[in-house]
C-alpha cells in the first residue's frame, strides 16, 4: 500500500454560556484540526477564546465552522436565506472566527460550513457559490474543507481555491456518494468499531463506502468525526488507533 497521509477533523467550541456540548479537551488529544463553531449554530466569545486557546496549547489546526443562526435547532435546520444573505452570515462568522483565533495566539487556516448549510452546498449549487464567494471575498488564499464529491468541492477547485475533500467516519452514506439524511435512522453510525473499520477502508481505496458496500472513487484529504454525542470520543479514538495500525498517518493539511 503506498504511503497515506490524513487529517482528522472534528466540530468543537460548540457549547454555549453555560450549556456544555463535547468534550473538547479530549478530543483535542485525539483529532489533528478542529473546526470551530463561530457564534450563530454554537459558541460564543468565550467559547471561541478558549477552544482557540486549547488547540493551540496541544498543537492542533483550527478552522472556521460558520453555520445558520440557529442556536435552538443546533443549525441542523435549513433556513430560508438567499445566495447574498448566506455570503454575508458566512464572511461575518468568518471574521468572528479570525479575530478570536488571533486573540487567542492562533491562526484560522481553513473554513468548513456547518450541519444543514453544510449539506446544502453537496447539492444546491448557489449555495457552495456563495460560500465560495464569501471565502474569496474575505482571503482567497484560505482553504475550504468540503463534502467530497459536493457541488462546493467542484466549484473550489474550478476557481483554483485550495480544497480538502472530506469524509464522515460516523455518517452513512447513500449510493450516490452523499450523506445519508439525518431524518433515516441508520443515518449516525455509533458502533465505534465499525466506524473505524469502515474508515480505514475508505482512506485505503480512495473511496466514499455506500450504505450497500459499494466504493465510490473520491478524493479524500480529512475525515470527520462529530464532535457532539456521546460516542463522539470512543469513535474519534478508535478511528485514529485503526487509521494508524493500517500504516495511515494522520496529520493535519494546515
Amino acid at each position: 500500500m503506498p504511503d497515506l497521509t490524513v487529517d482528522l477533523n472534528a466540530d468543537l467550541g460548540e457549547s454555549f454560556g453555560h450549556y456544555t456540548i463535547g468534550s473538547d479537551s479530549d478530543m483535542l488529544d485525539i483529532v489533528t484540526s478542529a473546526n470551530v463553531a463561530c457564534g450563530f449554530h454554537g459558541g460564543d466569545p468565550e467559547v471561541m477564546a478558549a477552544t482557540f486557546a486549547m488547540a493551540r496549547e496541544k498543537g492542533v489546526s483550527v478552522g472556521a465552522h460558520p453555520g445558520f443562526p440557529d442556536l435552538w435547532g443546533f443549525g441542523r435546520r435549513v433556513m430560508p436565506f438567499n445566495p447574498s444573505e448566506i455570503e454575508r452570515i458566512i464572511a461575518y462568522q468568518l471574521g468572528a472566527a479570525q479575530a478570536l483565533a488571533a486573540y487567542a495566539g492562533h491562526k484560522i487556516t481553513y473554513l468548513k460550513t456547518h450541519g444543514a448549510l453544510g449539506n446544502l452546498t453537496e447539492r444546491d449549487e448557489s449555495v457552495a457559490t456563495a460560500v465560495a464567494n464569501a471565502v474569496r471575498s474575505v482571503d482567497p488564499t484560505l482553504p475550504i474543507m468540503a463534502i467530497a464529491l459536493s457541488h462546493l468541492e467542484r466549484i473550489g477547485r474550478e476557481r483554483g481555491m485550495t480544497v480538502f475533500s472530506e469524509i464522515f467516519a460516523d455518517r452513512a452514506y447513500t449510493e450516490d456518494g452523499h450523506l445519508v439524511s439525518r431524518k433515516e435512522a441508520d443515518a449516525v453510525l455509533h458502533d465505534a468499531d465499525f466506524a473505524a473499520e469502515r474508515a480505514v477502508r475508505m482512506i485505503s481505496n480512495g473511496a466514499i463506502e455506500t450504505r450497500s458496500g459499494a466504493m465510490l472513487p473520491a478524493q479524500i484529504d480529512t475525515i470527520c468525526v462529530h464532535g457532539d454525542n456521546a460516542h463522539s470520543v470512543d469513535v474519534a479514538r478508535k478511528v485514529r488507533t485503526h487509521l494508524e495500525a493500517a500504516g495511515i498517518s494522520v496529520k493535519a493539511r494546515t
